[in-house]
């Protein structure tokens, strides 16, 4: 009976619970206001659509009282996107101004916001349904905000229930320390390849297959696990490395949703993908430091987990992957049927 299983019950319930398909995919909302003369901005606003439909999502702009729409919006369809143009005036500029995002508290969602001033300085914030709207910085304050997207990528990681999910399967079935070491460093490396090939549009997978094989990911972990109980052995328990870092590519293109969806300017892509990327690990490693954690504290313990509870992490990494695996399909042939 593994230590390590008993460890991971609680939290496994816990990954059980949650939204099934919006897993591991973030689709922020991206606005970003350049400022090209004294108090004249361009503005882009992108926003997701909802689930896999063409619906728009109800949430807009909201922008000082000084600020007025310079002639009309331009809409176009940008993959799963909806993005809007448009030009702002704003009396005395925007500094030390409040903007926000209307109706972002009814949904499960952040907003990058960028703005970039006519000085050359730019500010990122964050915007979310607890805190919908930011006052922008004085025009004396030159702090740029790029940490925001070391925020977001580990954001992107914990939200990722599946990616996590992923991770816990590995640790269930690998419990040598210096082959755990090697297999998270396997995954971390062929995640970051994926995710900067992503990110620069390099390549590139659509979201419904991606998603599906990220979902057969998990449940291929799942009858590794049952070996590992049985005390038999096959490639993925003896080279668990390889297994990793096989998966990691498809779980980096995942992670490189949070980031590609934004629509960054070239200049500022390795910056915030470097950023994002390590934040990704901080988040990924953090969570593998819970588990063994967790595992030292119920050893010290002595915790006795009955079989079948103990067992139960093992059997919810199957479960969820096959559960996954099937809805990701269904939805793979709707949108090719």
């Amino acid at each position: 009976m593994s230590r390590l299983a008993r460890a991971l019950l609680q939290v496994l319930a816990l990954l059980a619970c949650a939204p099934p398909l919006a897993a591991h995919e973030l689709q922020p909302g991206f606005l970003e206001l350049k400022e090209t003369a004294a108090g004249r901005y361009e503005v882009l606003w992108k926003l997701p659509s909802l689930g896999s439909s063409d619906a728009r999502m109800p949430i807009v702009p909201v922008f000082p009282e000084n600020c007025r729409q310079v002639g009309e919006a331009r809409s176009d369809r940008a993959g799963t996107a909806w993005v809007f143009t448009a030009t702002l005036e704003c009396r005395s500029g925007l500094a030390g101004r409040r903007i926000g995002i209307e109706g972002l508290e009814a949904f499960v969602t952040d907003v990058l916001v960028r703005v970039q001033h006519a000085d050359g300085g730019v500010e990122t914030h964050v915007l979310k349904p607890v805190q919908p709207s930011v006052q922008l910085r004085a025009a004396s304050d030159t702090r740029r905000g790029a940490g925001v997207y070391l925020y977001l990528g580990i954001e992107h990681i914990l939200l990722g229930v599946d990616h996590l999910l992923f991770v816990l399967g590995l640790l269930l079935i690998v419990r040598d320390r210096w082959m755990l070491l090697k297999t998270v460093t396997a995954f971390t490396i062929a995640h970051s390849i994926t995710l900067a090939v992503a990110t620069f549009g390099i390549a590139s997978i659509a979201p419904a297959p991606l998603n599906a094989a990220i979902a057969l990911s998990i449940l291929f972990l799942g009858p590794e696990i049952v070996r590992r109980w049985r005390g038999q052995t096959s490639f993925t328990i003896r080279h668990p490395w390889v297994v990793a870092f096989a998966f990691g590519l498809l779980h980096g293109f995942g992670f490189a949703s949070g980031l590609a969806a934004l629509g960054l300017p070239k200049g500022e892509i390795p910056l915030a993908l470097l950023l994002f990327n390590v934040g990704v690990e901080i988040g990924q490693l953090a969570f593998v430091l819970l588990i063994l954690l967790l595992e030292r504290a119920f050893r010290l313990l002595r915790v006795h987990w009955p079989r079948m509870m103990a067992r139960l992490p093992g059997y919810l990494v199957g479960t969820l992957g096959a559960f996954w695996t099937i809805q990701r399909i269904a939805i793979l042939l709707r949108g090719v049927a």
